[in-house]
């Protein structure tokens, strides 16, 4: 049966309250979970062990495993839970593979996830996750349709609900998780892609200027 074992951190966006992923861990496993804001920096000053996995914010795996021409790979894998900004992390976890990942790491790392009742999905090692790639330009189209006046912030969100069967609106939604993390998300992505599409969007660097002012007062 595969175990695993957690080196925390500090401040994981994954598993920032109880799970039954922590209650599970032992003190030594199959795999070494590095969970928090740490984890890349922890397994490379260790990366010795059999099967890894890495907690991942935007960044690359390559950041924790150095890269070879497209041959890299080894028996560590990124893994990210889907979390919008303050919100509840979602059931999803994307694992990140490079070209050669070893599969039984892999394999075991999608193992202890799902015992612990995760949904799981692979990607490739890019910058940003495939949830992150794919809805952050949706918000920032719609938080520039706002400002262009195109709707109200409320219009815009019914007609998300009613239209595509949404629970929540664009708009709400950033609202009530948190506008400066999109901010933070979209910028990281900009900055890997240049493309105008993750460029962050007005709002949100207004929220981000001002969540940084009530931080510092």
């Amino acid at each position: 049966m595969t175990s695993h074992a957690i080196v925390d951190t500090g401040g994981s966006r994954s598993f920032p309250g109880p799970h039954p992923f922590l209650d599970n861990a032992a003190a030594t496993g199959t795999v070494t979970v590095y969970l928090g804001a740490g984890a890349v920096a922890a397994y490379r000053a260790d990366p010795s062990k059999a099967a890894v996995l890495v907690e991942l914010g935007t960044q690359s795996l390559g950041e924790a495993t150095g890269e070879d021409a497209g041959r890299e790979g080894s028996n560590a894998v990124g893994f990210a839970r889907f979390r919008l900004g303050d919100g509840e992390p979602s059931d999803l976890v994307e694992l990140v593979r490079q070209p050669a990942t070893d599969p039984a790491a892999l394999e075991a790392a999608r193992s202890i996830l799902e015992a612990a009742g995760l949904q799981v999905s692979v990607c490739a090692d890019f910058a940003g996750r495939i949830l992150d790639r794919l809805i952050r330009p949706f918000y920032n189209e719609a938080l520039t349709r706002l400002d262009e006046g195109l709707a109200t912030a409320a219009d815009m969100d019914l007609t998300v609900k009613l239209g595509l069967g949404y629970p929540e609106g664009p708009i709400e939604l950033l609202e009530r998780t948190g506008l400066q993390h999109h901010h933070d998300v979209t910028k990281a992505l900009f900055e890997v892609y240049g493309t105008r599409h993750y460029a962050p969007a007005r709002r949100a660097v207004v929220a981000k200027r001002r969540a940084e002012r009530e931080k510092g007062s």
